[in-house]
């Protein structure tokens, strides 16, 4: 499995093209907003002669959401989502508006629902679908077991967490959401987030001062 990153908009999102030898790929939070982006993506597309197939949010706040429309006109994907988030869906557009920006099209519908997907299949790579609400209703985790690679999307950041003050945030379920179904899964684990850089399950056991207070019971966060 191959990894290409893209940060984009002005929220500095992470988008992720995920593609194995059969050329097959996904995009992973597909955020790119103008047409310098999406002609950025593209070209990297058919530069590697690569065939997407899906468009898969781990969550769907706007900034994660913005390029979804291009690559499904372009290339007639589906996308995949969980439902749990329908209401970001709708209320993308005056999401955008709070950060002063005007966007384009967005999807108002989820093709495949991840929270009832247990797996995202593409050419001879499986993604394993890891629920991690808290930042979002909705928010999932993708690990792909082979590599030891899990993206996080806002749930898990290289010495931070996503943000739970946003509606539908949660503080004591994102936290859940690490210790219960992310920092079990190993410490080798290469985490790719939302945003900023990669890191591993074991640093951020170490570093991440939100993951450290919550594991030395510092922090209650079982309401």
């Amino acid at each position: 499995m191959q990894i290409k990153s893209f940060v984009f908009n002005p929220i500095q999102e992470n988008t992720y093209i995920v593609w194995d030898d059969t050329k097959e790929c996904i995009v992973i939070d597909a955020g790119n907003l103008s047409a310098r982006e999406d002609k950025m993506l593209a070209e990297f597309i058919e530069e590697q002669g690569l065939k997407p197939v899906l468009a898969v949010n781990t969550h769907c706040h706007f900034d994660h959401i913005l390029g979804v429309e291009f690559l499904r006109e372009t290339y007639g994907v589906k996308f995949a989502a969980s439902s749990a988030d329908l209401p970001l869906l709708k209320n993308g557009r005056a999401s955008g508006a709070m950060f002063g920006m005007e966007l384009g099209a967005l999807p108002e519908a989820i093709d495949i629902d991840l929270a009832t997907t247990p797996e995202v299949r593409f050419g001879n790579t499986v993604l394993r679908v890891i629920p991690t609400p808290g930042h979002t209703p909705g928010c999932v985790s993708l690990l792909h077991e082979e590599s030891k690679t899990l993206f996080t999307g806002d749930t898990l950041f290289r010495e931070s967490i996503g943000r739970t003050d946003l509606p539908g945030g949660d503080y004591p379920t994102i936290i859940k959401s690490i210790l219960g179904s992310i920092l079990p899964l190993g410490d080798e684990v290469t985490i790719y987030p939302g945003h900023g850089d990669k890191s591993n399950i074991g640093h951020e056991s170490l570093y991440n001062p939100f993951v450290v207070e919550a594991l030395n019971g510092e922090v209650n966060f079982s309401n």
